[in-house]
């Protein structure tokens, strides 16, 4: 039962982070072809960072209550419709205003899908008597989304060397059979789904508002690596969507398929960080001093592709932050789970998440009025040495609890 769980799982991850990378190689070329400069693109982007700030704790009532499987049925509705009219702005010249607003209900269907399947995962495999570690089925997650983005971006850009708008539309295609995979494969277990009634609705977020002060806030440890995904988004969103057009520029050529190549060899980088996980934690040891390693690196390597005018070389030195991060992604989220209650457990990975968008609105929003103002390779600078704020917060975090920050254990 166990081995079904973790092969649905498996199997959403790969789909659903294939339909999502199709565009991410693509995505700023695809809004800058459409008449936008580059600091309109990084607030269309804040603007879905700012959806996923602003429905993060309705969307975790709708998970907590109505159940994790409705929460991503209503993620892939959600993607599928706003997906299309992206392509209807950019054909039709809408302009700006209609991306704004499309891209804030992108982040409303991102929502449905943050927390909710995680906590789908965890619950079933306890429900299950699951007991082998939780970083190994993160890190197994986090190298099928690795491997969807490769083949993902690859396509994309491919695709949108012909044509910019085909990324998106086979991007709507992908969501087709994923729904129908959640809808037939995907069922509660561990969990048991409560009727959510309208009029109870501000009821349960208030519930789940003193729930996530109590279990994410006010915890000693779920606060500070919290906080840390903040930190980590304020560039992690921003550098992603603006390397495309500073890599073309650096390499002096307009090359759409470039852009493919780059994002599919970033989803090898994350698939390397994610095997190095397990031999890593035999070495080091503990959940924090990985996260700390990474973080410093992550802040070297991102300074560097700044100050740096090769091409290749800051190619090189962004994978290099792309493995830094790939170790760091499911090193996290075994952390953090292994101090959420069950019936909490989505509550608290979005509201995990809704720190991360704040980070990501600030990022886009601040370094994207740098790179206009002065250039992108000094936002990249200045965002890279901010980084370095997450060394301390996760220092924090293991001085409150040392013995779920070692490896091998885990949450009562």
């Amino acid at each position: 039962m166990s081995a079904r769980i973790i092969r649905t799982y498996l199997l959403i991850t790969g789909l659903f982070n294939l339909a999502m990378s199709l565009i991410w190689g693509i995505d700023t070329l695809f809004k800058l072809h459409a008449g936008l400069d580059i600091f309109q693109v990084m607030l269309t982007n804040a603007a879905f960072t700012l959806g996923n700030v602003l429905f993060e704790i309705p969307t975790g009532v709708v998970a907590d209550t109505l159940g994790r499987r409705v929460s991503l049925l209503l993620c892939l509705v959600t993607l599928f419709a706003t997906t299309l009219l992206y392509v209807a702005i950019a054909r039709e010249g809408w302009g700006f205003w209609p991306f704004m607003w499309v891209s804030v209900f992108l982040g409303l269907g991102y929502t449905f899908y943050t927390g909710a399947v995680d906590a789908w995962l965890v619950d079933a495999l306890k429900a299950t008597g699951y007991t082998g570690p939780l970083e190994s089925v993160f890190a197994r997650g986090q190298m099928v989304f690795g491997a969807a983005m490769l083949l993902g971006t690859l396509s994309g850009g491919a695709l949108g060397q012909m044509n910019l708008a085909l990324p998106y539309l086979v991007r709507a295609g992908v969501v087709v059979p994923l729904f129908a995979l959640v809808w037939f494969a995907m069922r509660e277990v561990g969990y048991t789904p409560r009727t959510l009634e309208l009029a109870r609705v501000p009821a349960e977020m208030r519930r789940v508002f003193v729930e996530g002060l109590r279990y994410g806030v006010h915890h000693p440890v779920v606060r500070p690596v919290m906080l840390g995904s903040l930190v980590t988004m304020t560039f992690m969103i921003f550098g992603y969507y603006s390397w495309q057009r500073y890599f073309l520029d650096l390499l002096g050529r307009d090359a759409v398929w470039v852009s493919g190549v780059i994002a599919a060899l970033i989803s090898l980088t994350l698939i390397a960080g994610n095997a190095l996980v397990l031999p890593l934690s035999r070495v080091v040891r503990t959940r924090t001093a990985v996260l700390m390693g990474s973080i410093v690196v992550q802040a070297i390597a991102i300074v560097l592709c700044g100050l740096l005018r090769d091409f290749y070389l800051v190619v090189g030195l962004y994978l290099v932050y792309g493995v830094a991060l790939g170790v760091a992604m499911p090193v996290k989220a075994g952390y953090l789970n292994a101090h959420i209650p069950s019936e909490q457990r989505a509550t608290i990975l979005s509201l995990d998440s809704f720190f991360a968008n704040l980070g990501g609105v600030a990022g886009q929003t601040g370094w994207g009025w740098l790179a206009k103002r002065r250039s992108i390779a000094e936002a990249w600078v200045a965002s890279g040495a901010t980084l370095v704020l997450g060394v301390p917060l996760y220092w924090i975090a293991r001085r409150a609890d040392g013995r779920l920050d070692r490896f091998e254990a885990t949450s009562p």
